[in-house]
């Protein structure tokens, strides 16, 4: 029976509750309009995009069992698996069953009719090489002739049969008892046993190219010898390396050993922690995030942050918010990404500024702000405290990276591990934890510069308040559950609603305890110079920020009406003295914008030229008897006032009469003809220059060029609507490298096929142009993983971020 009708017969079978419950955790693979058979929901739950969904949410056991009964081969007796994963007491075998039964809900793996398991094809094919095992012996051994297949029996003392189908049964007869196979390879030589081992454990020789027989330049020691006896099967035809049959692998494996199975979780070091001060940590930690994410977007309304030409925004941008919001570097990091994602911040050209729907944000309470920011972390599909790259290069934010799903599967694993730790227990060291999202979330992604596994996302959930005291705060649980009212009513238990009102001191400050108000914060940003921010935040007044607000248009009677409001009373007489005593000296001199000046000796005469109706185009503003001022350049002030009949003149900057005289015109002198080639006189020291370049190549080389061009013009490329790419590689390589030319697009396509070693240029996510040179290319769109040569260790680059290649020269 076909896998999808068996699928479709098992959910046939099942009762109400039971599919629904299949129906709620594969949610994913329900896509409108609603399936209308059993048939249409198993042909929707066993599409490898679905199955794609589900995989980085399983935790490590369901991994585990999934490979290990792909390289049994389903269909498979739960007793085989059982056995395969070394799993025959009762404990783990009910550990077992619970861990079929989620991958069942999954419709992962199910029972057929005769109690066997099946599994899901696009599962089937999601290893390469299942538990580090190749294909069996009889399909390896497909494509050998009858002779080739007697030549092996003979090496092994087994008398070969007649007729081919009978010597394939002897062959995987002989291999399948694990005796026979430990006894012959005890046998060998010291070289060929070596090797044996080394690839029944699962580490890969160097490639050979061989065929069958015959020993190749790339051959290892003692390959020979096991090619002969069909302990390794080489493809006929040499593609490839040798290949070990998967019957040999386990024989050498012995007896004892098993397929990893860990159906408990790492344990962590726990401390004792009451719901308390878990509490009072969370709301310390959420209060404190809440009020500096709104001085980080309050600072990028004021100014905003300028974008790299490589895109997102640099260390220097991120310097000067964090001055201005007193946050440090991961703070204004996570509040800049999770404000994107949230669509409170927008790219607009090269700068970020926000939108519309910030302005609706700052109306809102703290704990509504806070609520939105938690939500999109939680879904953020990157890790926005991770500064520094590979190389240690400052990363910029907001650079528009390929979204990580990776990333979020860690955030998810975190609060998966940190909801299952005992009740009233906490971690010790957070860093435990780690080990915790790695079993949750083995498909996570942490980065190698974290130090500990998974450092970044666990100190972000400290600065959240979602994780407190190594334990999971009612945040994160209503975070993890996805519930948005649980949460918003528990941001607005544990954060306090904003503060209306300031306690100004006669030292010249305003202390606002607890997060500020929009109305307040703007109005101490604009008259005064904030030091600190967080469950306290200090303003400091100053001459110069009192003149700020006056620049701004502000009175001396607003600003003091303003702060005695926030402030319910009388502002201290030192304030008082010091808007007073600014606004006094503010304006005493004006500096006016001017083109030119006019200026003359008879005050009359400018007063007649400002009031000249015909002159008003050019904007004249007397500023003295004998001073006037134009909007509009020299010339063309000049020429207005010559058009009216004035005579006036030009003066240079250094105060000057400018002398307006005109140069004579003239035509250029003819460039005299290059002389003829001469055989004697000044003639053939004139033309020596030309004599070389008209010999520079040589006729019959030119010739031979000319005949070997093709008929016809090139076709152009196929993104230019041309003929079709040549291979899948290059298609592929051309749909996310869009910096690249069609010409090279073809040498990197080339060189990934063929695994040559290239040199790219390459712009790294710090904005840093780099020319390096790559080796072992695989491609991961929109990665590639190479091996780097300037670095000397693996590396993963971003397609679209290489803007051209060059092959390596020999040497």
């Amino acid at each position: 029976m076909k896998s999808r009708s068996t699928l479709a017969t098992w959910l046939g079978s099942l009762d109400g509750s039971r599919l629904a419950r299949v129906l709620g955790v594969r949610k994913d693979a329900m896509s409108p309009p609603e399936p209308r058979s059993v048939g249409e929901l198993a042909d929707r739950l066993q599409r490898p995009g679905s199955v794609a969904l589900v995989l980085p949410q399983l935790a490590l056991p369901h991994l585990q069992v999934a490979e290990a009964l792909a390289a049994l081969g389903a269909p498979a007796s739960r007793d085989a698996l059982a056995e395969r994963l070394g799993a025959p007491d009762h404990e783990t075998a009910r550990e077992l069953d619970a861990v079929l039964e989620v991958l069942a809900d999954h419709a992962l793996v199910w029972p057929d009719d005769t109690g066997k398991l099946r599994m899901a094809g696009p599962l089937r094919q999601a290893w390469d090489a299942p538990l580090g095992l190749d294909a069996p012996l009889e399909n390896l051994l497909a494509g050998m002739t009858s002779d080739e297949l007697r030549g092996m029996l003979v090496a092994l003392g087994v008398k070969p049969p007649g007729t081919k189908p009978q010597r394939l049964a002897a062959l995987v007869e002989h291999h399948s008892e694990a005796e026979q196979v430990v006894s012959v390879v005890a046998k060998a030589p010291a070289a060929a046993r070596k090797l044996l081992e080394r690839r029944a454990e699962g580490v890969s020789g160097q490639p050979q190219s061989i065929v069958f027989g015959t020993a190749g330049p790339g051959l290892e020691p003692g390959a020979q010898w096991a090619l002969d006896r069909g302990l390794l099967i080489q493809d006929r035809h040499g593609y490839g390396p040798a290949r070990m049959p998967a019957e040999v692998a386990l024989a050498l494996r012995g007896p004892g050993w098993h397929a990893p199975f860990e159906p408990v979780p790492p344990s962590a070091r726990l401390a004792s922690v009451t719901p308390a001060e878990v509490e009072r940590e969370a709301s310390a930690a959420a209060t404190v995030f809440a009020s500096h994410a709104s001085s980080v977007l309050s600072a990028c309304s004021a100014a905003a942050p300028a974008q790299l030409k490589s895109g997102g925004i640099g260390a220097r941008e991120l310097a000067r918010i964090g001055k201005a919001a007193q946050a440090d570097d991961a703070v204004v990091r996570l509040a800049l990404e999770t404000a994107y994602a949230a669509g409170l911040i927008a790219r607009d050209g090269s700068r970020v500024i926000p939108t519309e729907a910030y302005d609706a944000w700052t109306e809102q309470e703290p704990p509504e702000q806070f609520a939105v920011l938690l939500q999109a972390w939680r879904n953020l599909p990157l890790t926005p405290t991770q500064a520094r790259d590979e190389d240690n290069k400052a990363l910029p934010t907001l650079a528009g990276t390929p979204p990580c799903n990776g990333c979020v599967q860690a955030r998810h694993g975190l609060l998966d591990a940190a909801a299952q730790l005992p009740a009233g227990q906490g971690t010790r060291d957070t860093s435990d934890l780690g080990s915790l999202i790695a079993w949750y979330r083995p498909l996570a992604d942490s980065s190698p510069r974290e130090g500990a596994p998974f450092a970044d996302v666990i100190h972000e959930a400290e600065l959240l308040g979602v994780l407190a005291r190594g334990a999971l705060s009612l945040l994160g649980i209503h975070l993890r559950t996805g519930g948005t009212e649980g949460l918003i009513l528990e941001c607005r238990r544990l954060l306090p609603s904003a503060t209306a009102t300031a306690r100004i001191g006669a030292d010249l400050t305003a202390v606002v305890t607890g997060t500020p108000a929009a109305r307040l914060a703007a109005l101490l940003d604009s008259v005064a110079d904030r030091e600190t921010s967080g469950t306290a935040s200090v303003w400091r007044f100053s001459a110069g920020s009192i003149r700020r607000a006056l620049d701004a248009g502000r009175i001396c009677d607003d600003i003091t009406a303003d702060l005695a409001d926030v402030a319910g009373g009388p502002l201290p007489q030192p304030l008082s003295y010091l808007i007073t005593d600014t606004a006094r000296s503010h304006g005493h001199v004006r500096i006016a914008p001017a083109a030119c000046v006019l200026h003359g000796d008879e005050p009359a005469l400018l007063t007649e030229l400002a009031a000249h109706r015909k002159l008003a185009k050019l904007g004249l503003r007397q500023l003295a008897p004998t001073v006037l001022v134009s909007r509009s350049p020299l010339d063309t002030t000049l020429a207005a006032l010559r058009a009216e009949g004035y005579a006036p003149v030009a003066e240079t900057a250094e105060g000057t009469v400018r002398i307006e005289k005109t140069p004579p015109q003239r035509a250029p002198a003819p460039v005299p003809a290059p002389r003829r080639t001469s055989a004697r006189g000044s003639g053939r020291i004139a033309a020596t220059g030309v004599a070389k370049a008209a010999t520079a190549v040589d006729p019959n080389i030119l010739a031979a060029q000319l005949l070997k061009a093709p008929p016809t013009t090139p076709e152009p490329a196929p993104f230019e609507g041309g003929v079709p790419f040549a291979t899948d590689t290059e298609e592929i390589v051309a749909g996310w490298a869009k910096h690249l030319s069609y010409s090279d697009v073809r040498q990197f396509a080339h060189a990934i096929d063929a695994g040559e070693a290239i040199t790219v240029d390459y712009v790294a996510t710090s904005g840093n142009r780099t020319v390096r040179t790559l080796s072992r290319l695989m491609l991961d769109p929109p990665y590639l993983e190479a091996w780097c040569h300037l670095r000397d260790a693996e590396r993963v680059f971003t397609l679209f971020r290489i803007h051209s290649v060059m092959s390596v020269t020999a040497e």
